[in-house]
């Protein structure tokens, strides 16, 4: 049963999400750090979320400001609970949190070719959500593509001292690309392992149906190591559907 949600947009119904209270996760962890939970077989109705995404194609809007190589689609509010309920039941004290006090979710798409990219897509990203040493950060993706080579997500840590690494990053959306690529030596392109700033050390694969949920402050990037093979039809595209939440610390 769909939730019957289209905020008079003249979308068709949004999806149910809902989560199966069968699947099981496993729990990546860097250096002891739990850093990214792994769930198979995460939703009861996966297929609904992409014939949703195939039906919405033509609503999907690039994101220019942040750094997602593609278009995205912004879930309402009485959609995404079910998202935020199963976060705070099943992983959000790992993450240190003792409430969550905001969170949202989109449904997207990497569909830039490498040329297209900009030099703060080259590299791996923090997701900046929170305001003060108080909060803590998590971010989630639910992998709705069956072609496995489409790209996971891959972790990785700074190789360089926070003095020079926020400079660079700084001139990535700044400078122009041929600028910033000589002056850094960052080549163009996805990152799919290691280079002169960021080690990689985890990598999840993409599977099916299957949410991984991370901490948000850990470097991380999709793993898209055939971009030749994007597209921007949902029915074959790396569509994903992703979570980001903001919560309080527990108290010390």
């Amino acid at each position: 049963m769909g939730s019957g949600v289209d905020g008079g947009t003249g979308l068709p119904p949004w999806p149910a999400l809902r989560f199966s209270p069968k699947a099981e996760a496993r729990l990546l962890a860097i250096d002891g750090v739990p850093v990214c939970h792994v769930v198979d077989g995460a939703l009861e109705n996966p297929e609904a979320w992409r014939a949703f995404a195939v039906a919405a194609r033509g609503t999907f809007r690039d994101a220019p400001h942040n750094a997602f190589p593609g278009p995205e689609l912004r879930l309402p509010e009485p959609v995404v609970a079910g998202l935020g309920t199963y976060f705070d039941e099943r992983f959000r004290a790992s993450f240190d949190g003792r409430r969550t006090e905001r969170f949202y979710a989109r449904l997207s798409m990497v569909t830039r070719a490498p040329e297209q990219l900009m030099p703060w897509q080259w590299q791996p990203h923090v997701d900046q959500l929170a305001t003060s040493p108080e909060q803590s950060i998590a971010a989630s993706v639910l992998y709705l593509f069956d072609d496995p080579s489409l790209g996971g997500t891959a972790f990785y840590r700074p190789k360089r001292p926070v003095a020079e690494l926020l400079p660079m990053i700084e001139d990535s959306s700044r400078l122009p690309p041929a600028e910033f690529s000589a002056k850094h030596g960052v080549a163009p392109g996805y990152l799919t392992g290691s280079n002169d700033w960021f080690e990689k050390v985890a990598s999840v694969p993409a599977a099916y149906n299957r949410l991984i949920v991370y901490s948000g402050t850990v470097f991380h990037s999709g793993e898209i190591a055939h971009p030749e093979r994007l597209s921007d039809d949902p029915a074959i595209g790396r569509l994903t559907l992703n979570g980001f939440f903001t919560c309080r610390r527990r108290a010390r």
